[in-house]
């Protein structure tokens, strides 16, 4: 069974602005299911309420999601709800969920799905020495999005069926 099969819909709210990292990451995923993306800058207050499940995409700031993905979830995420995470990075560190996973424990959403990988990066200081993480996210990168995000599926399926 897949996710068209199941028709359960799927909302990206993402920020993608440096390289457009993040951006290429979902391009790749979205059209595995019902799946709406929705730029975080542009979309303004939707209604989170009518999907099934609900991810947050970023590029890494700072050691974090972007500020306006944080602001958004604690503002317009409904409580009770199956989330995931997507992110690009220029440095690998651990860490980088934490605010996002407090977020949700306060809304006691369940957090089912993290996906991160290498972007290209010229932030600061980088830019001198030409980036980190030049031609990332790759082809390799892309594929294990997409398997990431039906695994994910796959779970949400298989649970819909043990209830």
């Amino acid at each position: 069974m897949t996710i068209q099969e199941e028709n359960m819909k799927v909302a990206i709210i993402f920020y993608s602005r440096h390289h457009g990292n993040t951006k290429k990451v979902l391009e790749a995923i979205k059209d595995l299911g019902d799946v709406t993306l929705f730029d975080v800058l542009e979309c303004g207050d939707v209604d989170l309420s009518g999907y099934d499940i609900i991810g947050f995409a970023s590029g890494i700031y700072f050691n974090n999601f972007h500020k306006s993905i944080l602001d958004y979830a604690r503002k317009n995420l409904p409580e009770n709800k199956k989330v995931f995470l997507i992110h690009t990075y220029g440095c690998k560190f651990k860490g980088y969920t934490r605010d996002m996973e407090k977020i949700f424990q306060e809304k006691f959403c369940e957090l089912f799905g993290i996906f991160g990988c290498r972007g290209y990066d010229t932030f600061g200081p980088l830019k001198l020495i030409g980036g980190l993480g030049k031609g990332r996210p790759n082809d390799k990168d892309l594929e294990k999005a997409r398997e990431f995000f039906k695994s994910m599926v796959q779970y949400r399926e298989r649970e819909g069926e043990l209830a």
